[in-house]
């Protein structure tokens, strides 16, 4: 599946990269918890913000398919250590990269029809708490059937690193997440692209971690400067390796496919 998956970038003139996965900094998110070593650096729980630096400097579309890291991730779906792709497209949106997607997916897992529901549509909400929205849509993607589904049309305040479409209560995410049979698999953004917006994020996703009791995260500086610089117009997405091996041999966890799954 990993020389699947790298034939197909291949065919697409996607370069492949290699991007550090220990960094003097990490994510702000509300939702995720980073493991740091003893000095003080971070085991990186995305390749995200330095792969935004590279298309900032100049690089075209990219990818990269390697190992990342969640602190007290565990169980059926879960692991602190698991093996992430995620690529970035430039001049894409996040409809054009949900087509991309479903060709990735169709050959690796063979293909299959796709539905596309909005959030609100699966969740029945969009406003509320975001710990609230959260356990909503956990639910929601339990209850599903075995399909293949776009989620789209995220309320903003669950945009994270995505653009926001319209005013007010109009306003949606330029999101989506892909469920494979109740299995979350991919999440992608039509990229921010403005370096103000996503430190107010930031800033936000801290007073979030102080409310909650957990440790405040400094901003990545550099990535800001990055953005700052000009990050160009581009579409992003992130997606479980192990979740797609377990679907495409049938397992019901990630144990049964990961080799080393107790290390």
């Amino acid at each position: 599946m990993l020389a699947q998956i790298r034939a197909f970038f291949a065919e697409r003139e996607v370069i492949e990269v290699q991007t550090p996965t220990l960094g003097r900094t990490s994510v702000t998110e509300p939702q995720i918890e980073s493991l740091r070593t003893r000095d003080g650096a971070f085991l990186q729980t995305s390749p995200e913000h330095y792969m935004k630096r590279l298309l900032a400097a100049g690089a075209p579309s990219i990818y990269q398919l390697g190992p990342v890291y969640r602190a007290g991730e565990s169980g059926r779906l879960h692991q602190e250590e698991f093996t992430m792709l995620e690529w970035y497209r430039i001049g894409y949106d996040d409809q054009a990269l949900m087509t991309e997607v479903a060709a990735l997916i169709d050959g690796l897992l063979g293909p299959a029809p796709y539905e596309r529901m909005t959030y609100e549509s699966l969740v029945g909400a969009v406003h509320g708490e975001p710990t609230e929205l959260d356990l909503a849509y956990a639910e929601a993607v339990e209850a599903l059937g075995p399909l293949r589904c776009f989620v789209t049309d995220y309320p903003a305040s669950q945009a994270a690193l995505a653009r926001v479409r319209g005013d007010g209560g109009d306003a949606r995410a330029a999101r989506f997440e892909l469920i494979i049979d109740r299995v979350e698999i991919a999440n992608g953004y039509h990229e921010l692209t403005d370096a103000a917006e996503l430190g107010a994020r930031m800033a936000k996703d801290n007073q979030r971690r102080r409310e909650a009791g957990r440790e405040v995260m400094a901003p990545d500086g550099r990535l800001l400067a990055a953005m700052a610089h000009g990050l160009p117009d581009c579409a992003g997405v992130a997606i479980g390796v192990d979740r797609l091996v377990m679907l495409a041999v049938g397992a019901s966890s990630l144990a049964e496919v990961v080799p080393f799954a107790d290390r």
